[in-house]
C-alpha cells in the first residue's frame, strides 16, 4: 500500500473514534503526525496530541494558530519543558505569541539554555535575519585536524540537527570560514580546518530583511546562511526550509493584499474569529467605496452628453472594465516582478516606454472590436468615440497599474498594496472621464 493510501486510512480511522489510535499515529513521520492532527477538532487534536512519545517535533510542524491552541491545554510546569525540547526558532515565534504575563510567567520556568537563546534571539526586529535564525549551529577552530574534527563532531552529534555545514570561528566567535562535511571526510586525516575550508563565506546580517535572506538562499542554492553581527560574530544560521516558510508567508501575503484583504498572519481562515476576518477586510472595502464616487462623480459631470446620447450608457461598463483589467495586469507584472528584483525603482521610466507601446498595442486592438459594435448600436460617430476612448482608457490603465507599485516602493510602502480592486477602482475613475470627456468633445 502506498504511503499516502496509508496516511489517509489512518485519518479515516481516527475521525471513527477507534481506540489505539495514537498508537498507530506515532508509526508515521512526524509531519504526517502533524497534517493528521491539524485537519481534527481541538479536543481530539489536544487528546491525540497528548499520547506522542516527541511532542516537541510534531508541535514545531503545526500551524503557529495551532501551536498556541494546544500551548494553553498544558499546565506552566509541562509547556515550559515542551518549548525547551524544541528548536530555537521555533521556540522564538512560540513564545512571541504568547501573552506578556504568560511569558513573564514562562521565564521562571524556561532552562537556563533557553533564557539564553531567549534574550540571543527576541531582541531583533520582526522579519529581519535575526529574528528568523536559529543557534542550532556548529562551530569549529582552524587548527583541528580532520581526525580531531571527526571526533569533536561525533561528540556533538546527539545534541545538533543541522552538521551538513561547519562554520569556523576564532576565539571570539568571528566567522573565518566554511567546510562541509563531506570536505572533511574527503580530505586528507592529518590536513588541518585551515587548510580546507572555504573562506569566501557568503553571509547574512542579523538586520538584513527575510525577504532578501530567503533570496540569497535560492540565489545560490544553499542549504543553510550564517548569520552575524555588526562585529562579524556568529550569531545563527537560516536554514532552506526556513526560506520555504518565508516564502511561502510573503506569497501568502501578497495574494491576500491583491485582493485587497489585510494578511491574517499566523491565523488559519477555519479557526479565525468572525470579527477579526470582518476586521481583516472592512478597511479595504471602505476605502475602495469611496474611490468609486470619483466614477459616479465624472457621470454627474457629463449627465448632459449621457442623456443625449443614451447608446453611451450601453458600452460603459464594457470600457471602464477593459482599463481595470489592463490595469490589474501590468500591476501584478510589476509586483512580482519588484519582489524578485527583477527590476528597481530606476526601471521605472524605461519599462514606462515599454508598457506605453504594449497597451498601444493592446488598446488599438480592443479599439477595433468595441469599434464595430458602436457602428452597429449607433453609427460612426459612436463607433470613433469607441475606439479613442478604449485607446486611451487600456494606456492609462496599464500606466496606472505599471505605476503604482513603483510609487509604494518608492514611499517604502509594500509594493502589493497596489492590489487589483485598488487599481480597478482608480481605473474605474479615469476611464469615465476620457470616455465622457472624448464622447463630449466629438458629439456635440
Amino acid at each position: 500500500m502506498q504511503h499516502q493510501e496509508k496516511i489517509q486510512q489512518l485519518h479515516e480511522t481516527l475521525l471513527t473514534g477507534e481506540n489505539n489510535i495514537h498508537q498507530l499515529l506515532q508509526k508515521l513521520n512526524i509531519a504526517d503526525q502533524a497534517r493528521i492532527l491539524s485537519e481534527l477538532g481541538p479536543a481530539e487534536r489536544c487528546h491525540h496530541f497528548r499520547q506522542l512519545e516527541r511532542q516537541a517535533e510534531v508541535l514545531e510542524y503545526l500551524p503557529l494558530a495551532m501551536q498556541i491552541q494546544l500551548a494553553y491545554q498544558f499546565p506552566l510546569e509541562q509547556l515550559a519543558s515542551l518549548m525547551d525540547a524544541m528548536h530555537s526558532d521555533d521556540f522564538i515565534d512560540l513564545y512571541k505569541q504568547m501573552p506578556c504575563e504568560v511569558q513573564q510567567q514562562l521565564l521562571g520556568k524556561l532552562s537556563t539554555q533557553s533564557l539564553q537563546t531567549l534574550r540571543e534571539l527576541h531582541a531583533y526586529p520582526e522579519e529581519t535575519a535575526g529574528a528568523l535564525m536559529s543557534s542550532d549551529f556548529v562551530t569549529l577552530a582552524p587548527e583541528l585536524s580532520m581526525t580531531e574534527a571527526i571526533e569533536t563532531l561525533r561528540d556533538i552529534a546527539g545534541n545538533h540537527d543541522t552538521l551538513y555545514l561547519i562554520y569556523i570561528v576564532d576565539e571570539k566567535q568571528h566567522l573565518l570560514g566554511v567546510i562541509s562535511l563531506r570536505q572533511i571526510i574527503q580530505a586528507r586525516p592529518d590536513a588541518t580546518i585551515n587548510e580546507v575550508m572555504t573562506t569566501d563565506v557568503v553571509y547574512a546580517t542579523v538586520d538584513e530583511d527575510q525577504e532578501q535572506v530567503a533570496r540569497t538562499l535560492a540565489y545560490y542554492d544553499f542549504i543553510a546562511l550564517p548569520v552575524v553581527d555588526a562585529t562579524q560574530k556568529l550569531v545563527g544560521i537560516i536554514t532552506y526550509d526556513d526560506a520555504m516558510d518565508i516564502a511561502e508567508a510573503e506569497s501568502t501575503e501578497d495574494i491576500l493584499k491583491s485582493g485587497a484583504v489585510t494578511p491574517l498572519n499566523e491565523l488559519s481562515l477555519k479557526t479565525a474569529p468572525i470579527l477579526r476576518l470582518y476586521q481583516k477586510r472592512v478597511f479595504w472595502l471602505v476605502i475602495l467605496v469611496f474611490g468609486s464616487l470619483l466614477s459616479g462623480i465624472g457621470i454627474a459631470h457629463f449627465e448632459d452628453i449621457i442623456s443625449t446620447h443614451i447608446v453611451l450608457v450601453f458600452f460603459l461598463p464594457l470600457l471602464v472594465g477593459s482599463g481595470g483589467n489592463a490595469g490589474s495586469q501590468s500591476a501584478t507584472l510589476m509586483v512580482r516582478a519588484l519582489a524578485t528584483g527583477d527590476v528597481q525603482f530606476k526601471d521605472w521610466f524605461s519599462l514606462l516606454g515599454r508598457e506605453s507601446l504594449v497597451a498601444l498595442c493592446l488598446g488599438g486592438t480592443m479599439a477595433i472590436a468595441v469599434s464595430i459594435l458602436g457602428y452597429i448600436r449607433g453609427d460612426w460617430m459612436v463607433a470613433v468615440v469607441l475606439a479613442l476612448s478604449m485607446l486611451g482608457i487600456v494606456l492609462m490603465g496599464c500606466l496606472i497599474g505599471m505605476s503604482l507599485p513603483f510609487i509604494l516602493n518608492k514611499l517604502k510602502m509594500d509594493p502589493a498594496s497596489a492590489s487589483a480592486p485598488l487599481v480597478t477602482s482608480i481605473c474605474d475613475a479615469t476611464g469615465v472621464i476620457i470616455y465622457l470627456f472624448i464622447a463630449s468633445q466629438l458629439l456635440f
